[in-house]
């Protein structure tokens, strides 16, 4: 009998570096799973913050409406990311598109412009890191982040490290 693979977890992180929402199914799109690592904390240089920098990132806990998996959904203005930490808060973001660019947003290799998601967000995120930090969108409209094509060529990605999707295996 030949192996089969078989979907066991399926998990998004829409902050990227903050606490993962599992999924029991997620839309697919030419960058990956919807709602994957759309947005980046940054600091006041625009550079992204990771766990590795910023462990406290790990305890940011991402909620995201349950209407927002269903295939062609679409945002209203009452559409909402909920953003939860220790001793904050909730700070909700919307889902409809914000219109300021920010400039100079850079992530590994990457560097180009993102969605600015505002003063509150700012602030939130300043206050919970304890230093200038920002949220921001990735900005579809006007960048593309190409993966390497030695790996998959044309494809691309938002803010997540290399590729749209990351697989692993149960026994490794």
């Amino acid at each position: 009998m030949e192996a089969t693979a078989k979907v066991s977890s399926i998990f998004i992180y829409p902050v990227k570096s903050c606490r993962g929402i599992s999924l029991s199914q997620a839309p697919l799109t030419p960058t990956g799973f919807r709602w994957d690592r759309n947005w980046l904390v940054v600091n006041y240089r625009g550079r992204a913050y990771t766990q590795r920098v910023e462990p406290k990132l790990a305890l940011v806990e991402i909620e995201l409406p349950d209407e927002a998996f269903s295939e062609g959904w679409e945002p209203t203005k009452n559409s909402f990311m909920k953003i939860k930490a220790p001793g904050m808060s909730v700070l909700k973001i919307s889902l409809m598109k914000p219109s300021e660019v920010v400039e100079g947003v850079s992530v590994w290799e990457w560097s180009g412009s993102a969605l600015d998601e505002g003063a509150e967000a700012a602030k939130w995120f300043s206050d919970y890191l304890g230093k200038p930090s920002k949220l921001v969108r990735f900005n579809a409209a006007s960048e593309t982040r190409l993966i390497d094509p030695n790996y998959a060529p044309g494809h691309k990605t938002m803010f997540s490290d290399l590729f749209p999707f990351m697989l692993i295996s149960q026994a490794s």
